[in-house]
């Protein structure tokens, strides 16, 4: 941080800071005794946050900042918290989701509008305001309301929770069962949860009797405590509490002593003047209201008059950035003749010759980057152009860059130089809905069927409380064919997965006692093992081929990289470096990348398909539609143009011709890289010298292709992406078969995409494509029926007389579809009404508004898939999802539409996909059509039976291949029953919500280490007060149940102080031949007694027996014991 304080000294020194520093100075009044008017003049870039640092450095006041947008005040924000770590900085934004539609109010900035009125009126030292004219035009309530409804906790205090619940009620908070966005709280025993309007996270507060004992934030998400505070302040909703309340602007709340700085006072007033419009406008359509009655809402309640700004700011301290028209006299204009960041179009020696320049000019040279890896891209090109530069690293990201000759600096931004997008970051909201609504998805409800592995399809009826002998213990209740019921004990949660099959459709149940469910498990488990065992295959034969080892990166791969428009992501960065040791092994690569809509997994395709390029070999590159091949052409094409490489493509909108002489440049080896549809496979063509094969959505081809293709991977090195998800579990199963990266992190900076939900609306459709159009981006409008298409063009044609509006579907005739999809990209079109034929691959940045026509009508992962087309740039992108009214649908496509309103980040498409499935995806990617198992047996059980099926295959038919990881995770035992007449339950007073208990059941079954036992401890503990001895027992039998898994006992009974631990029933299992075993036998016949343990057989059974152990934990410890013994 040296050298970002090294410049922040250069600016607090300047001279035209010093007198900023002294026309503000509290202690120094100008000569007339009245507040300081100045105007700053010729600053470009990013350099007005410098100089307000600078000021601020020098004087302690707060500062208001107003931007001359919300885009502009967010980029300002961003700087200024990388300048001020350990400063205040806070965000003023509007109430609503778009500013001036004041229809949809947002969670997220009404909660921060509250807690900067709260901060600023009571605040000491710096507090600095970043805002915008449309935050400004809303006025807020008078600081005495806020004193007056506050609430304070400390530690240590008596609460009295029915009076405090009483008030909580009073200011408009809801009582719910969890805590999970602002305005709510609940209470848990002696646990009171309470989000706030003040604060970015929810309070937590535990009692002893009625004293405080701790106040805890905690996150709404998870619901864990983030840290402990000894104070809080609950606030209500200030936008509910005091709807009927008299307001006033912001700036009568400020402190007198706020300075006030202003860029382009001019676009302040007129913003204000279009505010007030647009809101007279609303309120109109909304109210039978006259002039006069308008007129008042508008001076007492809501909104702010241009006219009143100038007499609200006069008693403070103004600071005019530009601004031709100045209201007011000015003490002093401050001249800055500064310049530009000049564009270096991702030439480095422009860059180089520029530093040194700089440097020859007696110049310092700071150079901001997004990351510490940035810097090591700089320091490595440099190096390997053998330039010696000058210059200061700052690992901070300013928006834009800029020169001072005064001051003799030059300070630059690396996406400039790389000419990449720089993205602001605002703070994202909680909502209940985004936090619970995907696990409502999994978790289950009674009647929903669900899978049990040894018994088949059943139905769940919910919780129910056995009582054994006076032990009271919990069981799933299931029923089955004929009414059927099967009690399964908690303890064996994990023999129960959720039914997913395919949508709307409803498994037969199964009956118990019947064998029909094993066969179908077997055949299931046969069919997996074919298709697996050929993968395997495949994959031991690629491991022992040799292949061509692309050498070391060097300068020209480091500059592509660096010049990408994004930020890479973690994920993103590990997949690039895993296929680059890919391609640099002998061995071919066979790779899978998995990444959501927008991940960047083309950015990491098009890295590889450089470094084969530079590695003197061609590149072919198959996709599944004519569109993503024409995209991937022209994203190929533009991110490698400077480097001389040549690219093509094949697909139907090129000519018999044309193919031809792509295929003759392939055989000459003119041409580097190849993207095509399915044609690609055929035996006209021909390579030169093929190095790469990429793929994209390889589970889209068909069965013919997928032969190809396999017969092709053998000594090439390839490169499959997809947007499919792969659940965890097979992912495992994936690893026997291929070398897999996930890439799950989002791109920074990216904004959610806006989705709401609604009726097919003219109105709605004729304002959202002219708030998109007149900001200069365009719509696609997706109706998903060539027959009606062109009525549907005609309806918008109508709504918006004045836009430009194109057609585009898959039964158009090549040459057609190319020229609308190049006309759009073109921007020839505003709005391109077409069916879902868009859904896969097209990419264009400046299209940011997407309608989808008969929503409910789609998939969950076609829905997420089609919205992924909108949002790729640094726009805020709006995505509506027509229906029919929610009361007319179906529960799962209600869900569906729900899971995606909510859902708008991106990335949140893989735990989305998750529930829909559309099992075309992950089952595919092992090479088989294998939906009417999975309909059958649901989704889970066929990941399960695939797992075992691999299992198999690597312990026995491969076992020489998978020799070493053998040997590390062999075990004989997957599955422990318990039988125990001590109470292991959650109990109903601990955790009241059946829901809840449920879900926390199948948590504690997966616990696989002591430190996760730990944490789920703790996580109780913070949620729910301290463990009840049920809860505590429940762990006992969990570490019984790993020991027995070690020491091959598949059953465990301990009844009436007695444990009888049964070995596994099937006297042919390997166990019977492993260490383990013969340990076990050793010890119990030479020393048994020392631990009171004795074989008793019987007839089926062998059987370890101890009298006299009292409970769960004793039991835990003799077998802990034990395991000791044998490894001594």
């Amino acid at each position: 941080m040296k050298n970002l304080e090294r410049l922040l000294d250069i600016f607090q020194t300047d001279k035209r800071t010093e007198k900023i520093v002294r026309a503000l100075s509290p202690t120094k009044p100008s000569a007339s005794g009245k507040p300081a008017r100045l105007q700053l003049k010729g600053m470009v870039g990013s350099q007005e946050c410098f100089v307000l640092s600078g000021t601020i450095r020098a004087e302690t006041g707060h500062h208001l900042f107003i931007a001359t947008d919300k885009e502009d005040a967010a980029y300002i924000l961003n700087t200024l918290e990388g300048i001020f770590d350990q400063r205040s900085v806070r965000f003023f934004p509007d109430s609503f989701r778009r500013p001036l539609y004041f229809e949809v109010m947002d969670n997220t900035n009404i909660l921060q509008r509250t807690e900067t009125i709260n901060k600023i009126t009571s605040a000491s030292g710096s507090e600095i305001i970043v805002t915008y004219p449309e935050a400004l035009f809303e006025k807020v309530v008078e600081p005495r309301f806020l004193e007056e409804h506050r609430i304070e906790v400390k530690v240590k205090e008596v609460l009295d929770v029915p009076t405090l619940t009483d008030i909580l009620v009073e200011f408009g908070f809801s009582r719910e069962e969890f805590v999970y966005e602002p305005g709510q709280f609940s209470i848990r025993g002696g646990i009171v949860d309470v989000f706030s309007y003040g604060n970015d996270y929810p309070y937590r507060i535990e009692l002893f009797d009625e004293e405080v004992e701790s106040i805890r934030t905690f996150d709404p998400t998870t619901q864990l405590s983030v840290k402990s505070i000894s104070r809080l302040s609950v606030i209500p909703n200030i936008h509910t509490k005091f709807e009927q309340t008299q307001k006033v602007s912001l700036f009568q709340v400020l402190q007198q002593e706020t300075n006030i700085w202003i860029k382009d006072f001019q676009m302040l007033m007129d913003r204000l003047e279009m505010c007030l419009k647009k809101a007279a406008e609303f309120s109109k359509s909304l109210t039978i209201l006259d002039e006069g009655e308008l007129a008042t809402i508008f001076r007492d309640r809501a909104f702010i008059r241009p006219d009143e700004v100038i007499g609200d700011i006069e008693k403070h301290n103004l600071i005019f950035i530009g601004s031709p028209k100045i209201p007011v006299p000015i003490d002093e204009v401050l001249q800055f003749n500064s310049k530009p960041q000049p564009s270096f179009n991702k030439n480095f020696n422009l860059l180089i010759d520029n530093l040194k320049k700089n440097t020859a000019a007696q110049f310092e040279n700071f150079v901001f980057t997004d990351s510490v890896k940035q810097v090591e891209r700089f320091y490595s090109i440099f190096e390997d152009l053998d330039a010696q530069v000058d210059f200061h690293p700052v690992t901070k990201a300013i928006h834009e860059g800029f020169i001072d000759p005064e001051m003799n600096i030059a300070c630059y931004t690396d996406h400039q130089i790389f000419q990449r997008f720089h993205r602001y970051k605002l703070k994202k909201g909680f909502t209940k809905d985004k936090a619970i609504s995907l696990r409502m998805l999994r978790e289950l409800k009674p009647g929903d069927f669900v899978t049990h592995i040894d018994h088949g399809v059943g139905r769940f009826s919910g919780l129910e409380k056995i009582d054994i002998n006076g032990h009271v213990q919990e069981s799933v209740r299931i029923f089955y064919k004929n009414n059927d019921v099967l009690y399964v004990s908690i303890n064996s949660l994990h023999k129960i997965t959720k039914y997913v099959g395919k949508e709307d459709t409803i498994p037969q149940l199964s009956k118990l006692g019947s064998d029909a469910w094993k066969r179908l498990k077997n055949k299931t488990k046969a069919k997996v093992k074919d298709i697996a065992s050929e993968l395997i295959k495949l994959y031991a034969k690629r491991k022992a081929s040799q292949g061509f080892a692309f050498p070391e990166d060097g300068y020209m791969q480091n500059e592509l990289e660096a010049s990408f428009l994004y930020e890479d992501t973690p994920d993103q960065f590990k997949a690039t470096n895993d296929v680059k040791a890919d391609m640099m092994s002998p061995n071919p690569m066979d790779r899978l990348i998995c990444g959501d809509v927008g991940f960047g997994k083309t950015e990491v395709a098009i890295r590889a398909a450089f470094k084969a390029v530079i590695g003197g070999k061609q590149v072919a590159i198959l996709v599944p539609t004519t569109i993503l091949a024409l995209q991937h052409y022209r994203t190929f094409g533009e991110r490698l143009k400077e480097f001389g490489v040549s690219v093509d493509y094949i697909n139907r909108f090129k000519t018999a011709k044309e193919k031809k002489d792509v295929f003759n440049k392939l055989k000459e080896g003119t041409l580097d890289i190849v993207i095509g549809t399915h044609g690609l496979l055929g035996k006209d063509v021909g390579f030169k010298d093929l190095g790469l094969f990429i793929i994209d959505e390889e589970q889209k081809f068909g069965v013919v292709a997928k032969e190809k293709l396999r017969n092709m991977k053998v000594n090439v090195d390839t490169l499959t992406l997809t947007a499919t998800p792969i659940p965890r579990t097979m992912q495992f199963s994936l690893m026997a078969a291929r070398d897999l990266s996930i890439i799950r992190t989002a791109p920074p900076n990216r904004q959610p995409i806006h989705t709401e939900v609604r009726i097919f609306s003219e109105e709605l459709i004729r304002e959202a494509i002219y708030y998109e159009v007149n900001r200069g981006g365009q719509v696609f409008f997706v109706h998903n029926r060539v027959k009606s298409l062109p009525d549907m063009a005609a309806i918008i044609q109508r709504l918006c007389p004045d836009v430009v509006v194109g057609i585009a579907h898959g039964q158009m005739e090549a040459r057609k579809l190319e020229t609308a999809l190049m006309d759009f990209i073109e921007k020839k079109y505003d709005v391109l009404v077409c069916t879902n034929i868009i859904e896969t691959g097209l990419d264009i940045p400046n299209a940011n508004t997407m309608m989808i026509n008969n929503a409910h009508q789609f998939g969950m992962s076609d829905l997420h898939q089609l919205r992924g087309r909108v949002g790729r740039s640094n726009q805020k992108a709006f995505c509506y999802l027509f229906s029919q009214p929610m009361s007319v649908l179906s529960s799962d496509a209600r869900k569906r539409l729900k899971a995606l309103e909510e859902h708008s980040e991106l990335g949140s498409g893989f735990e989305i996909a998750m529930r829909d499935l559309d099992i075309r995806g992950a089952g595919n990617l092992l090479g088989a059509e294998q939906s009417g198992f999975i309909s059958e047996i649901g989704y889970e059980t066929f990941q399960r039976i695939l797992a075992e099926a691999i299992q198999e295959l690597k312990e026995n038919e491969f076992r020489d291949l998978f020799k070493e990881e053998m040997e590390k995770e062999r075990t004989y035992v997957h599955d422990v029953q318990i039988e125990t007449d001590v109470e292991m339950l959650i109990p109903d007073e601990y955790v009241s919500n059946i829901q809840e208990r449920l879900s926390l059941y199948s948590q504690l079954d997966a616990l696989e280490t002591e430190e996760a036992i730990d944490n789920f401890t703790k996580m109780l503990v913070d949620r729910f007060g301290t463990l009840p001895k049920q809860v505590k027992e429940l762990f006992n039998g969990l570490r019984l149940r790993w020991h027995c898994k070690r020491l091959g006992f598949e059953r465990v009974i301990l009844k009436n102080n007695k444990l009888r631990c049964y070995f596994i029933d099937n006297p042919q299992s390997p166990f019977y031949e492993s260490a383990v075993f013969k340990q076990i036998m050793a010890f119990l016949s030479e020393g048994g007694k020392e631990l009171g343990l004795h074989l008793k057989p019987s007839l089926k059974y062998l059987i370890m027996v101890k009298d006299d152990v009292s409970s769960l934990k004793a039991a835990e410890l003799l077998l802990k014991k034990l395991e000791g013994k044998l490894g001594e």
